[in-house]
C-alpha cells in the first residue's frame, strides 16, 4: 500500500506531480517507476474533472455559496489562461499543464479547457500531454535534487 500515497498527492488539487512523484521517490520507487504511477494517477484528472462539470456541477449551482465559490474559482483560472489560451489555443493549454508551479496542473488546465469550450476530448489530450511533459519536468529535478542530498549525506 506505499504506492497509494504518491497516486493520492498526484491526484490532489494544488499539488498533484510536485509532490507525488518526490514522496514516491522518497519511498524508495525507482525514478521511472515514480513516473509512471504519478502520472497515470494525475492524468486521470481531466476525466474525473469532466464527469464533475458535466454531471455533478449542474446540480449543485443551487447550494448556497456553491455558486459564488466556483465563480470566483473561474475567474482566477480564467484571469491567469485567457491570453495563452485564446492565443495558441489547445496547444496553449498543454503548456499550462506542463508547467510545474503552482496553479498550473490538471484541475486548471481542465477547467480553463471546459471554460473556453475546447471540448471534452482535445481537453483531455492536451492535458494528458502536458502531465507527461511536467512529469519528465518534475522526475528530473526530484531525481537529482535526491542525488545531491545523497551525495552530502
Amino acid at each position: 500500500m506505499s504506492w497509494l500515497w504518491p497516486v493520492l498527492l498526484s491526484m490532489s488539487p494544488f499539488v498533484e506531480l510536485r509532490a507525488g512523484i518526490p514522496a514516491a521517490l522518497a519511498l524508495g520507487y525507482s525514478p521511472f517507476v515514480a513516473f509512471v504511477l504519478c502520472v497515470s494517477a494525475n492524468m486521470l484528472v481531466a476525466p474525473a474533472v469532466f464527469v464533475f462539470l458535466e454531471f455533478v456541477h449542474y446540480r449543485f449551482l443551487h447550494v448556497d455559496g456553491y455558486r459564488a465559490n466556483f465563480d470566483r474559482v473561474m475567474e482566477r483560472v480564467r484571469s491567469k489562461s485567457e491570453r495563452y489560451v485564446e492565443r495558441y489555443g489547445v496547444l496553449g493549454l498543454t503548456l499550462l499543464t506542463a508547467v510545474p508551479l503552482p496553479g498550473t496542473g490538471a484541475y486548471s488546465a481542465t477547467l480553463v479547457g471546459w471554460f473556453f469550450g475546447l471540448g471534452r476530448f482535445r481537453t483531455i489530450v492536451a492535458v494528458s500531454l502536458g502531465v507527461f511533459i511536467a512529469g519528465v519536468l518534475v522526475s528530473v529535478l526530484s531525481a537529482g535534487g535526491l542525488a545531491l542530498t545523497n551525495m552530502f549525506l
